[in-house]
């Protein structure tokens, strides 16, 4: 079985964030110890201060040679009459990195925005999702074939990240699931596989089936496994950074927002990213495109981490689906 502990020397992204960034009192007490037991030498002293971040920036992933680009790009709910011309805007504009989904219904139009650009394939990190086992493993392994072959129709085609979409199907889908990527990834159709909406315990759970372990990405909206997935080198993806703005008025946001002379997408999604997360920001409208990735110019304090760190409602502040970790 391919496992991983903690990966805390293989990259700054994989060693305990600083205290002040973590999300629990675990995983304070846990960061404060390894950096006690870790001193920073002269080159790292400013830790506690986010090193400056580019658009071009990459995460590696655990147990893979893959990198994948720090900023996303959603198309959830963009339907296919403009999905094409959203995505080709956003690669235009330097995002490399297009998230779908079998739900989404627009693996196609995502495809042929990548054929349209221009782009080498190999330049673009493209990441679908499936939501439901099929009712057989060999059923649903073609499912997630079928999706390879809208994205990249190529022969010899590949999808860089394949997610199961929810834990919802219960174990014995999950385990269907999971065994399809996992063949996926074998055999050079899967660049890298994950799950999202995981909880510590459907994460555990994995252990008793996978050969792959652990999920090279979690795709949350929820802050209740970070600490986990940071211990166990797993990526965190964060869908619905924007709260689809339902916190664009919050006093707090704005209070940030108004002092970097920025808006509050951008402070989301640069909180985002000094977090260690993957933003996947979504919009169809080509100047909040361009915005959402201007987000380079400028950083967020420590104190600015602290109060917006506090705008967290936990599972209550849910938009999709609420993270459990039993």
């Amino acid at each position: 079985m391919v496992r991983a502990g903690p990966q805390k020397q293989i990259s700054p992204h994989h060693e305990p964030l600083p205290a002040a960034y973590q999300t629990t009192p675990e995983g304070r007490a846990a960061a404060e110890a390894y950096h006690a037991a870790h001193p920073p030498s002269s080159s790292t002293a400013a830790a506690d201060m986010p090193a400056k971040l580019a658009l071009t920036d990459v995460l590696p992933l655990p147990n893979s040679a893959v990198r994948i680009p720090r900023l996303g790009f959603g198309v959830y709910l963009s339907p296919a009459a403009v999905c094409v011309a959203s995505c080709l805007h956003a690669l235009a504009h330097g995002y490399r990195h297009i998230d779908t989904a079998q739900y989404y219904q627009n693996e196609t139009e995502v495809g042929e925005a990548l054929r349209q650009s221009g782009l080498p394939r190999g330049d673009v990190f493209l990441t679908t999702k499936i939501l439901a086992a099929a009712g057989s493993p060999e059923k649903t392994y073609q499912r997630c074939v079928d999706s390879v072959a809208k994205l990249d129709p190529r022969e010899g085609g590949f999808v860089d990240l394949f997610l199961i979409h929810s834990p919802s199907g219960g174990r014995r889908g999950r385990q269907e699931m999971w065994g399809a990527l996992e063949r996926l990834l074998a055999e050079g159709k899967a660049r890298s596989i994950g799950v999202s909406n995981y909880g510590v315990g459907q994460v555990e759970e994995m252990r008793d089936y996978a050969t792959v372990w652990p999920p090279h990405v979690n795709q949350i909206e929820q802050r209740a496994i970070c600490d986990y997935c940071a211990q166990h080198g797993i990526v965190v993806e964060a869908y619905s950074p924007l709260v689809r703005a339902q916190k664009a008025h919050d006093p707090t946001l704005v209070a940030i927002a108004t002092k970097q002379g920025k808006t509050a997408a951008q402070v989301l999604i640069r909180y985002c990213l000094q977090k260690g997360w993957v933003p996947l920001p979504k919009s169809d409208t080509p100047s909040r495109i361009e915005e959402n990735a201007a987000v380079y110019d400028f950083e967020l304090s420590v104190e600015d981490m602290k109060e917006l760190d506090g705008l967290d409602m936990g599972a209550d502040g849910a938009i999709v689906e609420a993270v459990t970790n039993g």
